[in-house]
């Protein structure tokens, strides 16, 4: 009898390793199904439900939740925000996305991805409700950013990231002088790192449109043509990495005739 009773736990034992196994794969299949979808497909409501579906076989899980993050940023970029009901929509799917990068801090504050994409979902918040009326937002956005470039984990794609947001974060902090923002707590923000961070984000990925386009635009901010032509005139030679690729060649065609007798 106590044969059979060990022969059958053993049994159970086995069982329970294979599932968890299978299920362990299948959430690891899901998150690069969603990936393929989301990084070369560029179909974002495709990559949600891989990621929701991986979320309900591994709750808790930091990986998936910061991509589900990112996706719902992308998804709300694209929406339409014509009227106040499409404004409530995209407002929406922007809290969500820092929900989920929030809790994924919590279950992994040593990685960089996870405040790199608070940020991103925070800073969408921000420029939505009007960066200067939510000040603790951006000085958040700000920590967050720093905390990931010092942490310095992820590769250089997440790094090069912090970077590029926290060069947007100074330069849109310096729409409003010094003297006017510098009561409000916000006097940190400084053209000369903002280009700092801009240069080491495309150091660490060369290749990324987008980059390139928000440098040009700060320094034509700044009315340094020059600068700004150069960064703007190696948009076209860059591959296409990135669903808005096609936007932001155009943005920079039209920018470089903008200024061409500047």
């Amino acid at each position: 009898m106590k044969h059979v009773f060990y022969r059958s736990f053993f049994i159970i034992v086995l069982l329970f390793g294979f599932l968890v196994s299978n299920n362990a794969q299948s959430v690891d299949e899901l998150i690069a199904q969603g990936d393929d979808f989301s990084t070369k497909q560029f179909n974002n409501e495709k990559a949600l439900e891989k990621f929701i579906a991986a979320d309900k076989l591994s709750p808790n899980n930091w990986e998936i939740l910061w991509r589900l993050s990112r996706t719902l940023v992308d998804i709300a970029e694209h929406l339409p925000s014509n009227t106040d009901a499409q404004k409530n929509a995209q407002f929406e799917q922007y809290k969500k996305a820092f929900e989920y990068a929030d809790k994924a801090v919590s279950l992994a504050p040593d990685k960089s991805i996870t405040y790199l994409r608070r940020a991103i979902a925070n800073g969408r918040i921000a420029l939505f409700k009007g960066v200067f009326s939510v000040i603790g937002i951006v000085n958040d956005v700000k920590k967050d950013l720093e905390k990931a470039i010092k942490l310095g984990n992820g590769g250089n794609e997440v790094i090069a990231s912090s970077y590029y947001v926290l060069a947007r974060t100074h330069a849109k902090v310096c729409e409003k002088p010094y003297l006017v923002r510098m009561p409000l707590g916000l006097g940190w923000g400084d053209m000369s790192e903002s280009f700092k961070n801009f240069r080491k984000a495309i150091e660490l990925r060369p290749n990324f449109r987008m980059y390139y386009l928000d440098a040009g635009k700060a320094y034509i901010q700044e009315k340094e043509y020059k600068k700004a032509k150069e960064l703007l005139a190696k948009i076209p030679s860059l591959p296409v990495l990135d669903e808005d690729d096609a936007v932001f060649l155009a943005d920079s065609k039209k920018l470089l005739e903008e200024i061409k007798n500047k």
